[in-house]
């Protein structure tokens, strides 16, 4: 089953199927998802094994956790990929930790792969209305989502790179993504 082809009401019914532990549906939804999911996985890593590892232990963790699974919280693609996103980034660290004990790592390299990734989860996720809300927030509150969404940065690597008090940076986090599901919510976003 193509992803283009597969319907907003197709992954609805597979969210529901998968959250009631049907095998075929996971089935379903891996041949519809997987390749896109590799791709990003993979233009996060750029090594075919670490994106294989990265889409195999997203989908297990989908699987693991499909009771957890509620279409009213989001879509279920979003919610597939931004895990694979997660997952990918989680690989990237440890490599990057363990090639920062082996040799130098050149951090412009790996920011410039979760961008092309990030560039691929939110033309799924109607980029236009996510990029207006974006647009609206301070600059401060849009630049500190910007680095922990698509730039793979945890909250004290965004207050070392802004020089900005952690609290700061949590509040602004807080703020800004707050404003942005409201937003989201008054144009159809569940």
């Amino acid at each position: 089953m193509a992803t283009e082809a597969t319907s907003t009401a197709d992954f609805d019914h597979l969210a529901d199927a998968i959250s009631s532990r049907d095998e075929s549906a996971m089935a379903t939804l891996y041949d519809a998802l997987a390749p896109r999911a590799f791709g990003i996985a993979y233009r996060i890593l750029g090594d075919r094994a670490a994106a294989e590892d990265a889409l195999q232990d997203a989908f297990l963790t989908v699987w693991r956790q499909a009771e957890q699974i509620d279409r009213a919280r989001g879509k279920l693609v979003a919610y597939v990929l931004t895990i694979v996103h997660r997952r990918a980034i989680d690989i990237a660290r440890r490599r990057q930790g363990h090639a920062a004990r082996q040799a130098s790592v050149d951090p412009a390299d790996l920011h410039l792969m979760t961008d092309d990734a990030s560039a691929a989860i939110l033309s799924d996720l109607d980029a236009a209305a996510i990029r207006n809300c974006l647009a609206r927030l301070s600059r401060e509150q849009r630049e500190a989502i910007e680095l922990a969404y698509f730039g793979g940065l945890t909250y004290p690597e965004i207050a070392s790179k802004l020089d900005t008090p952690l609290g700061t940076i949590k509040s602004r986090m807080r703020l800004g993504l707050a404003r942005m599901r409201q937003e989201l919510t008054q144009v159809g976003f569940p």
